[in-house]
């Protein structure tokens, strides 16, 4: 076929987006060619759910002060200020979470809002409201559209009860039955489905697109890339990085794509050398078929072993397990299998027995988990000492009496160290920013004294200064107190820049353990999770 003009069923162009000064789109692109199945990649935060809140009009969009640039559907510039005008063009989405109704039928979940009825002497009487639902030309077209994707299954049986894997297909047998169906977005569609019916989804994919329905496909899965898309965009931190077509490139440079990006320096070493022995013998945590149920990062059987006095990175995508695993040793979730901690088993039934051996822990949930919001600094910082180790108590007679001098001047001290911006260790810790926030529940952790210190995302939500001050600091613990520091974070460059060793984690399991210095490419695949396991 002779090349001429392209043509596109959409095509938006130079997309920002700003949120309160905060630019999380900077003049992206996306072409789609009608039956294309177009994959849309990035690492979290890259921007792909921002741009498909703008396809689809949604309020969050327009309620922020809408956005630059401009869309076109099938060659005609469009104005997509709710999602009722992207369904009017042809746009659907299969969305993650389904949004099935349990108690109705296949065929009412699929035809729901757009039932077929006929009218009837009621109806002439009192409206269209009082008309007989056509049950027969409804399950006709639930048929078609269960036939078109292959799904082998009555359409009278009710959503309730059934198999994840057959609410995904009835999601998208809803969205073919849309007259005039022209993009259909699937959003990580095979997250949670079985090997097998992540391999049906793929097929579904090819039979829709074959009938010139355009397929959006957002996934960091690469194998599933490679083997069903026809093309690709690349997201990183907001910016549009590639487009590539799947025939020209391969797994390895889509990963570095991903990820790659320059590594700035978030640590100095300040010269120093780095004298530490690091012993493969001497433990300090063992983890053997290690699970926890915690929703959304569930840790699915992990064998890992974290060295004595090492900066150990635990990075991977949002949902994948991560931050799992220290939630689950300090008992936030139910864990099972074995923990040791220089090689003494773990209770994980009993909250509060990795605070006996030693281990702190600085939550990724700081107003949830981390910090006493009405109370004050120094309370914070001093709260778990007093109670678990009896620091800041003098003896008095028979009983023990708060040291308010001790805790005053360790919290002062802490305020000094971390550079907590506050009006003073009176103020109340939940009207601090998130970055000191933050650094206050560093300072509690730190004040229990561990041998073993879990900070997970250390850095979310803080400034690259205030990223560096904590980064550094850990840094500076690990060299001069030989604590063992567990950073689990969602930013590689952070876990690049600090950490000894970096495993990531997918899908609940250990995908690699990789050296901080590994290729970009190296960390985008293990990253990507390739349902195959070949790390």
């Amino acid at each position: 076929m002779e090349k001429t003009k392209e043509t596109y069923v959409l095509k938006m162009d130079n997309i920002a987006k700003e949120y309160s000064g905060n630019r999380v789109l900077k003049g992206v692109n996306l072409h789609i060619r009608p039956g294309e199945i177009h994959a849309l990649m990035g690492e979290n935060g890259a921007g792909k759910s921002t741009l498909m809140n703008i396809l689809f009009g949604m309020p969050v969009i327009h309620s922020t002060g809408g956005f630059e640039g401009t869309i076109e559907v099938d060659g005609k510039q469009v104005n997509i200020d709710t999602p009722l005008k992207a369904m009017e063009l042809g746009i659907g989405m299969v969305h993650q979470e389904f949004m099935l109704i349990p108690g109705f039928s296949v065929t009412e979940n699929i035809k729901v809002g757009r039932e077929i009825s006929n009218p009837n002497l009621a109806s002439r009487l009192f409206g269209r409201s009082m008309e007989t639902l056509d049950y027969e030309a409804m399950d006709r077209d639930a048929r078609k559209a269960l036939k078109t994707i292959g799904l082998q299954i009555e359409e009278y049986v009710k959503v309730a009860g059934l198999p994840v894997g057959y609410m995904q297909f009835i999601e998208i047998a809803r969205e073919l039955d849309k007259t005039g169906i022209r993009i259909l977005v699937f959003d990580e569609p095979t997250a949670v489905l079985t090997e097998s019916e992540a391999d049906r989804l793929l097929e579904a994919m090819r039979v829709i697109s074959s009938q010139g329905i355009a397929i959006i496909f957002i996934t960091h899965r690469l194998d599933e890339v490679m083997a069903v898309a026809d093309g690709m965009t690349i997201l990183r931190d907001g910016e549009f990085v590639a487009r590539k077509e799947i025939k020209d490139t391969n797994v390895a440079e889509i990963a570095e794509l991903m990820v790659g990006r320059k590594v700035e320096k978030l640590v100095d070493d300040n010269g120093e050398e780095d004298h530490r022995v690091i012993h493969d013998d001497e433990i300090a945590v063992s983890l053997r078929n290690y699970k926890v149920d915690m929703p959304g990062e569930q840790v699915k059987g992990i064998d890992l072993d974290i060295r004595k006095g090492e900066i150990f990175g635990i990075g991977g995508l949002a949902g994948q397990g991560k931050l799992g695993i220290p939630n689950g040793i300090m008992g936030l979730y139910k864990a099972e299998g074995e923990v040791r901690i220089n090689g003494d088993l773990l209770d994980l039934n009993q909250l509060g027995d990795a605070l006996e051996h030693k281990v702190a822990f600085v939550s990724e949930d700081r107003r949830g988990v981390g910090l006493l919001l009405d109370e004050s600094i120094e309370q914070n910082i001093v709260f778990s000492a007093m109670q678990t180790n009896g620091k800041f108590l003098k003896k008095v007679a028979w009983m023990k009496l708060y040291d308010a001098a001790a805790a005053k001047a360790h919290a002062e001290k802490m305020v000094k160290t971390l550079d907590i911006r506050c009006t003073g260790i009176r103020q109340a810790a939940g009207s601090l920013s998130g970055g000191n926030q933050q650094k206050v529940c560093l300072a509690r952790a730190l004040t229990l004294e561990p041998d073993i210190l879990f900070v997970s995302e250390p850095t979310r939500g803080i400034d690259i200064g205030a990223k560096k001050l904590v980064l550094e600091y850990l840094a500076k613990l690990n060299r001069e107190q030989g604590m063992t520091v567990i950073i689990v974070s969602s930013e590689l460059v952070e876990l690049r820049s600090i950490s000894d060793r970096i495993a990531i984690v997918s899908d609940g399991k250990l995908a690699s353990i990789l050296s901080p210095d590994a290729s970009d490419a190296e960390f985008g695949l293990a990253m990507s999770g390739s349902r195959k396991g070949g790390h």
